[in-house]
């Protein structure tokens, strides 16, 4: 806490201080109130200007330091100045002073609530952003939430400062009016709970609830200007028309006809999608058989005077499809036909908020359901560099289509997907440079991470050529080569196929999106809101299409979540739940990241402590031969509350569920060292880890006692 803050601090203990040490409470009773009515009137008619002054700061003064006595001097403010004159006064004090407790909430407590629960104050942030006004008028119109308390809690948030006031100001002004109303008929009052009967009361909480059914009226009128220039069925063919087949696609279709809903899923290309065809499977295929090559340049590490892979670069690329064909079953049309699923294999377009258009081999049909989820998945993205477009280029989506193995193959990202497939193509015998235009290849991982990967790239052979900006393909001669930029000078790399790995966009055109009018997101994608909805309250949108994350097991999540809303949001509906997130870059060694790692926390300004475990040390990483990478846990300062955790080194995909596990049910690092943990397991890395957060809170004091009992019982 810097020293402003100490003073200011001070200065409000001393103040609160002396206010009860002397009790200085007692002359804000309705007691002394009443036995002083006569004298503050005689007092204010021979003085108003001065008496206004001191009534106002007096007021100011209980309000900014939260001290009890506001409603005795909202009252004072009838009795001694009337109802018009007393309300503009009270009005602009108790405005004025709890904007003042506000600010000085903010400039006390806001860093250090932010340091020690930034990723909750977030999203509280989020919603305070959205609706600050209207929530802020609510509490304020109804005299059962304690003032203070609202304007300390909105301290905390990021309200702006301006807004506070002026909604304060106006929400209190209902309540003012009744107390100070009350004030002019004081010889009458005999207690404050008198003062507000049930009834009144009751007005009240109608009135605080005004604006968020004001709200939801206003919603409804709008949703049906909308729909206005649609012609909405009297009946539909469905509950839910999902448009793509992939991982949200699936799973929003799987619960829809587990719930018995009637549910049609129209797939224009590949059941599966990214993740069966041209993503997860064949990618972990190719990373299987690459790894198990690169083992026989290991043999010595292991007591084997040598080894050597026989294979041909086709049948690695073969067995590819093999695995896509052997897994493509627990995806296909037949599976999902025998789960009560409609599946229609053609091209949608969505014509009206209620039907969509299919073309198909045998024609066109339309599908009229109550609620449309559109899962489009996303593709590849591709640069506009200066003669790509001649370039006879590699994606994620074609580079499955190899059969003939390029002798050197360029790289042009330095992303998750990148990197995989730069590590595995090289482990196949191919010359790979890897271009990346940032400082460090896998920038959304810490400076540890990315320099444990990049060593390992490095020992295997990978030229790869950081802060190196794409600016022209060209082919001279025969030979492409990419002009590259690195610190201001020229670069050429000669290659003979390019790899694009920098990303994918999502599938946003082509299906009706843009003449229906569905919006969507600065980041080019379909734009929901917390329940997964579009700007039509009854089209839905999840996966890849929507984001925030482009992974196959949030796809699946957000698939629940938009499957569930759609079938039953009438009764109930489920904010997305986005507070563990998972996931892993399967290189060589793995990387696997749940919550903050440092650079985020850095970035949030959350403060933490960091725990490390070195694989090195762990019997069967040894054993293995594996015996580097790390387990690192951000916990809150001085707690075991996991924060985030990151681990890199065999299996780290595997071994980051137990985190995601204690992270989910707010398990702390505790209970992981108090769980048993298989000896020789990779698994133990996570024991072991939770053991250094103990070691670093030892109880030392208590430590140095124990050793003095101990060493009285053995009588020294």
């Amino acid at each position: 806490m810097t020293s402003s803050r100490i003073i200011l601090l001070v200065f409000i203990a001393a103040f609160i201080s002396v206010f009860f040490y002397f009790d200085l409470g007692h002359y804000l009773t309705l007691e002394t109130l009443k036995s002083k009515q006569a004298v503050i009137e005689n007092y204010r008619a021979a003085n108003p200007a001065l008496a206004v002054t001191l009534y106002m700061l007096v007021y100011v003064v209980v309000t900014g330091l939260s001290l009890p006595g506001a409603t005795i001097l909202t009252l004072a403010g009838g009795a001694v100045f009337g109802v018009l004159w007393g309300t503009l006064i009270v009005s602009f004090a108790s405005s004025i002073g709890a904007t003042l407790a506000f600010l000085a909430a903010r400039f006390l407590f806001r860093d250090t609530v932010k340091a020690k629960f930034g990723t909750r104050l977030k999203e509280i942030d989020r919603g305070v952003s959205e609706d600050a006004g209207l929530y802020l008028f609510t509490l304020r119109l109804v005299p059962i939430f304690p003032f203070f308390m609202i304007n300390l809690l909105m301290g905390l948030t990021n309200m702006r400062t301006w807004t506070f006031y002026w909604v304060s100001q106006i929400g209190m002004l209902a309540g003012t009016i009744v107390y100070v109303n009350a004030g002019t008929q004081l010889a009458k009052i005999d207690s404050l709970t008198g003062i507000l009967s049930p009834a009144l009361l009751g007005s009240f909480v109608l009135l605080g609830l005004f604006p968020l059914i004001a709200k939801r009226i206003v919603t409804t009128i709008g949703a049906k200007k909308m729909y206005k220039q649609w012609n909405k069925p009297k009946k539909f063919d469905n509950n839910i028309v999902v448009i793509g087949g992939g991982s949200a696609g699936l799973v929003t279709a799987y619960i829809a006809a587990a719930v018995k809903a009637k549910v049609t899923l129209i797939e224009k290309h590949k059941m599966g999608g990214d993740c069966l065809n041209t993503g997860c499977v064949p990618s972990k295929a190719l990373i299987k058989s690459s790894k198990l090559i690169s083992m026989t340049k290991r043999s010595k590490e292991f007591g084997i005077k040598s080894m050597q892979a026989d294979f041909e670069f086709s049948e690695v690329m073969e067995r590819i499809q093999g695995v896509v064909s052997t897994v493509a079953p627990h995806d296909s049309v037949e599976r999902y036909t025998e789960l009560g699923v409609d599946v229609v294999v053609g091209t949608a377009k969505i014509v009206s908020p209620w039907e969509v258009e299919v073309t198909t081999e045998t024609g066109v049909q339309t599908i009229s359901a109550c609620s449309i989820v559109i899962a489009a998945g996303a593709r590849p993205f591709v640069p506009p560099i200066p003669g790509l477009d001649k370039i006879d280029y590699l994606t994620s989506d074609n580079v499955w289509d190899l059969r003939a193995k390029p002798q050197r193959m360029l790289v042009l990202g330095g992303g998750p997907i990148g990197c995989e497939l730069a590590q595995s193509f090289n482990r196949l015998g191919v010359q790979v440079t890897q271009v990346e235009m940032a400082p460090r290849l896998m920038m959304r991982e810490d400076i540890d991470v990315s320099e444990v990967v990049m060593a390992n790239f490095i020992k295997e052979g990978i030229a790869i050529k950081l802060e190196h900006t794409a600016k022209e393909f060209l082919i001279e001669n025969g030979e492409k080569i990419l002009i590259a930029e690195h610190k201001g000078e020229q670069v050429r790399l000669p290659f003979d196929q390019v790899l694009l790995a920098i990303g994918r966009v999502a599938n946003i055109t082509g299906y009706g999106l843009e003449e229906l009018g569905v919006q969507l997101s600065d980041r080019r994608t379909v734009q929901i809101n917390a329940f997964q909805e579009t700007n039509f309250p009854n089209i839905y949108a999840c996966g890849d299409v929507s984001g925030p994350y482009q992974f196959t097991h949030t796809a699946a999540h957000q698939a629940w979540y938009a499957s569930v809303n759609a079938l039953f949001g009438s009764f109930k509906n489920f904010k997305t739940d986005y507070s563990v997130i998972p996931w892993a870059t399967f290189t060589d060694p793995e990387v696997a990241r749940v919550g903050l790692n440092e650079q985020d926390a850095k970035e949030q300004g959350i403060a933490y402590e960091i725990s490390i475990y070195g694989l090195d040390d762990l019997d069967r990483a040894i054993a293995d031969g594996e015996a580097r990478g790390f387990v690192k846990v951000l916990t809150v300062p001085a707690k075991d509350k996991i924060l985030g955790v990151t681990i890199v080194g065999e299996h780290s995909g595997d071994l980051i569920a137990e985190f995601v596990l204690a992270m989910k049910y707010n398990l702390g690092l505790n209970k992981v060292l108090g769980t048993i943990h298989i000896y020789p397991t990779m698994a133990e890395a996570n024991k072991y880890v939770a053991g250094v957060w103990k070691k670093n809170h030892q109880p030392k004091k208590l430590l140095q006692w124990t050793a003095k009992f101990h060493s009285w019982k053995r009588g020294c």
